[in-house]
């Protein structure tokens, strides 16, 4: 069934995995600890399985090893959130669905993750079609390296969707919430996303205290098609660093 991505909760476990190798890596790189948390979430990976490609660098190597595993005989089947993730995954002969009757795994990046495993995505612009993969997913597993990980949220720009139409005013709409904003490409030539609109960044200044609350707010704004706010729904975040991969849950 799909879940909704509602309050999650901190359940506290965190386990160390090798890597590839059987090895955990102390390799203070950041590509490299990228590497080995997308390498981890081939675990989930089964036969037959239809898997959601999320976006981002992270990913990318998660596309890479899952295209290697295909190569050798791992029957799967893919869905891509954005039009970038399709072309790494095509070119890579992996293949490709967009209406499967069942997501089994998801596998994404995050721009930033709290110890209740809340997420900000879509700093790519791809944060709707994640959305809307992760929601459909059996399983939504999150890949980083701990650069990624906040005590709260808010660090960087919440993005926000929202359509072209008087979409100043959506954005002001938007900073009435407490937020300078900001549109991707600029004012006078916003880049649209690959379902035709644009991205407004949020910045609130200070940690978000109440992270479900203001995804509520956002998604309330007339004009919004969807946020970067991701609460809750995550099955897995396997994070990366200098002392090896761990598994938060």
């Amino acid at each position: 069934m799909a879940r909704q991505l509602t309050r999650g909760r901190f359940l506290g476990r965190r386990t160390e995995r090798p890597g590839v190798d059987g090895r955990v890596s102390d390799s203070t790189d950041r590509e490299t600890q990228k590497k080995d948390a997308a390498d981890a979430a081939l675990a989930f990976v089964r036969p037959n399985t239809t898997v959601g490609l999320g976006s981002g660098s992270t990913v990318r190597y998660f596309i890479e090893a899952l295209a290697r595993r295909y190569a050798d005989g791992l029957p799967v089947l893919c869905v891509a959130t954005s039009t970038a993730t399709a072309a790494i995954a095509s070119r890579l002969r992996l293949p490709l669905v967009t209406e499967p009757a069942l997501i089994d795994v998801a596998v994404d990046g995050a721009d930033e993750i709290d110890p209740d495993l809340r997420l900000i995505k879509g700093h790519g612009g791809a944060l709707t079609r994640e959305k809307l993969t992760a929601i459909a997913a059996r399983q939504f597993v999150v890949i980083a390296d701990e650069s990624k990980l906040v005590a709260q949220l808010g660090r960087g720009p919440v993005p926000v969707e929202v359509v072209p139409f008087l979409w100043r005013q959506t954005a002001s709409r938007l900073g009435a919430l407490g937020a300078e904003w900001s549109v991707r490409g600029g004012e006078r030539s916003p880049t649209a996303s690959d379902n035709g609109n644009y991205i407004v960044d949020l910045r609130f200044g200070q940690p978000i205290a109440d992270p479900a609350d203001l995804a509520a707010a956002i998604k309330r704004t007339v004009g919004v098609v969807e946020h970067g706010l991701f609460i809750g729904g995550v099955s897995a975040c396997i994070v990366a660093g200098p002392s090896g991969v761990r598994t938060l849950s």
